[in-house]
C-alpha cells in the first residue's frame, strides 16, 4: 500500500532571523519586496528493493545518520537518514514510493574536498569512480576546481549519486 506524503521529518533549521510578512510568508531579496512562501527541501525518497541492505549501505557505507526506523505494518516502513551537516534527509522503505528501485539518478552531494570525500567512501567500502571534470565537451580525469570536480557512486539498487566539489563554507 502506498501512503503519499506520510514521512517523519526532522525540524527545519533557521539561519539568521527574518521578518514575517504575513502568516507563513517570508520576505525574499529575489521578489523585490514582495512576500513569498519559504520553501525547504527536507526529504527525498529513494526507491530500494531491500530496506535493511539500503539502511546498512547508507549508514555504514556513506555515513548517513539514522533519524527514524518506523514500521507501521508489513506494508509500510520508513527509514529516514540524514548526512551530518545536511538540512535534507533521504527516506528508504516499504510503501513510501511507487517508483522502481534504482530509478533515482543525479542526486548530488556537495563537499569542500572531493578527493577527501572519495577517500572516505572508499575506506567505508563504497565503490566510487575516480575524480573527473567536464571540459565543455568530454569528461576528463582529475579535478577541475570548485564546481567542476566530480566522483560518482550508486547504492546497491543502482540509485545514482554524484559528489561535487564546491567552495568551503563557514
Amino acid at each position: 500500500m502506498f501512503y503519499p506524503g506520510l514521512f517523519f521529518q526532522t525540524p527545519s533549521l533557521l539561519y539568521g532571523t527574518m521578518a514575517v510578512c504575513s502568516g507563513q510568508t517570508m520576505p525574499d531579496h529575489r521578489t523585490e519586496g514582495r512576500c513569498t512562501v519559504e520553501w525547504k527541501l527536507e526529504l527525498v525518497p529513494i526507491p530500494v528493493s531491500d530496506v535493511d541492505r539500503a539502511k546498512a549501505f547508507y549508514t555504514e557505507g556513506v555515513g548517513f545518520e539514522l533519524d527514524v526506523d518506523h514500521r507501521a505494518s508489513d506494508e509500510f516502513r520508513v527509514v529516514q537518514l540524514t548526512l551530518p551537516g545536511s538540512a535534507c534527509s533521504i527516506a528508504v522503505g516499504t510503501g513510501i514510493v511507487q517508483t522502481p528501485p534504482g530509478s533515482v539518478q543525479g542526486l548530488q552531494l556537495v563537499v569542500a574536498d572531493v578527493e577527501a570525500a572519495r577517500a572516505e567512501l572508499l575506506g567505508r567500502g563504497v565503490e566510487i569512480s575516480a575524480v573527473q571534470h567536464f571540459d565543455g565537451r568530454d569528461w576528463r580525469p582529475g579535478g577541475g576546481g570548485e564546481w567542476n570536480s566530480f566522483a560518482f557512486f550508486s547504492d546497491p539498487d543502482g540509485n545514482g549519486w554524484t559528489l561535487q566539489q564546491g567552495p568551503a563554507r563557514d
